[in-house]
């Protein structure tokens, strides 16, 4: 049987409100984006504990989680909570780029005409 404090990731997942269903957490740790302490996690029936860390990719997001306690229910947002300290790294602000972002590789307007550099040259070339 499951010993004491551990837990399903799916089920764990799914109590901590980081995905809607089970099945969806089963895909998550199936597809490789959840990790337990940096180890990749390889099936839904794979255990946590409390003081595991877990890396979790959800669409363009990482979080990593530290698991503080076993679920016994999917409840409200608050409840949810309580079962993970959030350890990610604050979000970059939308307006700054990364330090080591790579520049544009093209001028500005060189790319796609517009709409009115393509009508001007329609009328050169005469066609109407």
């Amino acid at each position: 049987m499951v010993a004491e404090g551990r837990q399903r990731i799916d089920k764990w997942l799914f109590f901590s409100r980081a995905v809607k269903s089970r099945s969806l957490a089963a895909k998550l740790v199936v597809a490789g984006r959840v990790r337990i302490n940096r180890d990749k996690a390889a099936q839904a029936s794979d255990l946590v504990k409390p003081g595991d860390v877990l890396t979790i990719t959800l669409d363009r997001r990482i979080f990593v989680w530290k698991v503080l306690g076993a679920g016994v229910r999917r409840g409200p947002a608050e409840e949810a909570r309580t079962l993970y300290e959030d350890m990610s790294p604050p979000p970059t602000p939308k307006g700054e780029a990364l330090p080591d972002a790579i520049p544009a590789l093209r001028e500005a307007g060189s790319g796609r005409p517009t709409k009115r550099e393509r009508r001007q040259t329609d009328r050169l070339l005469g066609e109407d």
